[in-house]
């Protein structure tokens, strides 16, 4: 047997903040999700997008602390093209949420921004430039 990648599972502190910011990012998310312990979006590919409260976490790992410091992980959100990068950007920074680096032209061919959830992930937004793939 093989394991296969399945689904990409974050732990957040407020539901309804991180269905919310996710939603913007047009993820999926159940009517209701935003009141739940876990909940899923479906990702393209037939990949999950995982939610899960700490309170969840720490019923079944009572010993669960969150991490300290700066994260070691992305997800990366392609864009339609460089403007969309830009008016995204804008858009979640302007609901309140924190932008860590502007978008720039990237050396290796893309239009880039960092931002994080409401949580502290990280949250890529990119798109090619002079249609580069």
């Amino acid at each position: 047997m093989t394991p296969q990648f399945d689904a990409i599972g974050l732990v957040v502190t407020d539901m309804a903040a991180a269905v919310a910011f996710y939603r913007r990012l047009g993820f999926t998310f159940p009517d209701g999700a935003e009141s739940e312990p876990h909940s899923e979006a479906e990702l393209p590919g037939g990949l999950r997008l995982l939610l899960d409260t700490e309170q969840t976490v720490r019923s079944f790992h009572p010993a669960w602390q969150p991490p300290s410091g700066s994260g070691r992980h992305s997800l990366a959100m392609r864009c339609e093209d460089a403007s969309e990068v830009d008016s995204v950007y804008e858009e979640l920074v302007a609901a309140g949420h924190h932008g860590e680096l502007k978008p720039w032209d990237s050396f290796w061919g893309q239009r880039y921004a960092c931002m994080q959830d409401p949580d502290g992930n990280g949250v890529d937004l990119f798109a090619p430039l002079d249609g580069r793939p």
